[in-house]
């Protein structure tokens, strides 16, 4: 199934406007979401083909939203790719066992989050 619709969760308003800038001049439909509670829902009511899911956030963080959307009947098939400055191996590890499809350091390399999106279609 192609990836049209993409909702990018980052509680960073600069993260937030150059991701969407980025997808949305390659042909790609953004939702945003700034923190993991709002994700949730989204993921819920825009059922985007993709979620990409930053770690570090106030109130409920990336991991604990990841885990809750993959976990859940309506959006487990949703593939979730965590962007986050969180760079240690145990980091990628848990983020990957709470359910994330794949799992990028920031600064994201945009060229390799392009071509990871575009494989997963």
């Amino acid at each position: 199934m192609p990836i049209k619709k993409i909702l990018v969760v980052d509680d960073s308003p600069t993260e937030r406007f150059a991701m969407t800038e980025l997808l949305t001049s390659n042909g790609y439909q953004v939702v945003t979401a700034e923190n993991g509670e709002d994700a949730i829902a989204k993921s819920k009511s825009e059922l985007p083909d993709l979620i990409l899911m930053d770690v570090v956030m106030p109130g409920m963080n990336g991991y604990q939203a990841t885990r809750t959307i993959s976990r859940d009947e309506a959006t487990r098939a949703i593939p979730i790719i965590m962007c986050t400055s969180k760079a240690l191996e145990t980091d990628k590890i848990w983020g990957m066992r709470q359910g994330a499809f794949d799992y990028l350091v920031k600064p994201i390399d945009h060229a390799e989050l392009l071509a990871r999106i575009s494989s997963l279609g």
